[in-house]
């Protein structure tokens, strides 16, 4: 099996390519700058390749892949640029109709979680989706092109909607990355919101583990919640950090306002998720029935290896 990946240089991308390196399939790289990942230690097979051109060849240029797992998206984390839908979706669904015209038969593009608006709770991959920022907007209706797209060209698609992730070398503008960087400028205290969020949070080693065993998979999953199922608070989070780090820092809760664009309360519905990955674990593993049953990791950990 071969597998291409687009945004193989990005926070998530270079942790599917060092899962994907641990399986029995051929992977082909696609960045913008191969530097980027020769400096991370990749010596696999990579395509320098800008999704703004088009490209009528770009299937055939990477080397005519079983499956592509699409990571790529411009403009993050600006949520509520309107640049997502006025000049990243055409582009995005433009570029993926080519790799279609030219002979993709699967494809598994990540969503988002803010597809789902402002809904508080559970959030399952049965309701109606109520994107209230641009970017959930846009990448909504990416899904819903492609949806229409597979019934004219036949090509399976799973969309995996992300939640929260972190892990060591996210965008500096992320939670994990701001208070690491406080405690390594030696600050005494850490400005945050009053934390009482309730979110869905897995390390990124989890959800690439995730991504690679939906794209192997060989068929197309439809719309799947990349989740931990479990609400946690951002304080919460933020103090097993701290605990498991043996940081010495103090929280200053309520400096920020709380985000205007996502609800307080909300995480992902895992049984959808879970119900795939017990049938991908009893096709590859019969004799192992316990395997796939086993409770998910927690939350934190591995959260800084």
């Amino acid at each position: 099996m071969k597998i291409a990946i687009t945004g193989a240089s990005g926070f998530i991308g270079r942790h599917v390519l060092a899962e994907l390196e641990n399986q029995h399939v051929e992977v082909v790289a696609v960045t913008r700058d191969a530097s980027n990942l020769i400096k991370f230690g990749f010596t696999g097979q990579i395509v320098e390749f800008d999704l703004t051109e088009v490209n009528a060849n770009s299937f055939s240029l990477f080397g005519k892949p079983d499956v592509l797992i699409h990571l790529a998206w411009e403009g993050l984390p600006n949520y509520k640029a309107l640049y997502h839908f006025e000049t990243e979706l055409p582009r995005q669904f433009r570029f993926l109709k080519s790799m279609i015209d030219g002979g993709l038969s699967s494809l598994l593009v990540t969503g988002t979680c803010f597809e789902y608006g402002m809904l508080s709770g559970p959030l399952s991959e049965k309701l109606v989706t109520q994107p209230c920022n641009p970017y959930g907007y846009a990448k909504d209706s990416l899904r819903r092109q492609l949806e229409f797209l597979s019934s004219y060209k036949k090509f399976n698609l799973t969309w995996g909607r992300l939640f929260y992730m972190y892990g060591q070398d996210q965008h500096e503008s992320s939670l994990y990355s701001q208070i690491n960087n406080a405690v390594q400028s030696g600050r005494n205290t850490f400005n945050m919101s009053g934390g009482e969020q309730l979110r869905d949070f897995l390390p990124v080693r989890e959800v690439a583990r995730i991504i690679s065993l939906l794209a192997m998979c060989g068929e197309g999953k439809g719309c799947v919640n990349v989740c931990s199922g479990k609400p946690l608070s951002i304080r919460k989070l933020v103090e097993e950090w701290i605990a498991k780090n043996g940081w010495e820092i103090d929280l200053n809760l309520g400096y920020y306002p709380y985000p205007d664009y996502e609800p307080m309360a909300f995480w992902g519905n895992r049984n959808r998720l879970d119900l795939i990955l017990q049938r991908l674990e009893a096709k590859h593993h019969p004799d192992n029935s316990g395997g796939a049953n086993q409770a998910p990791k927690s939350p934190t950990q591995d959260c800084t290896k």
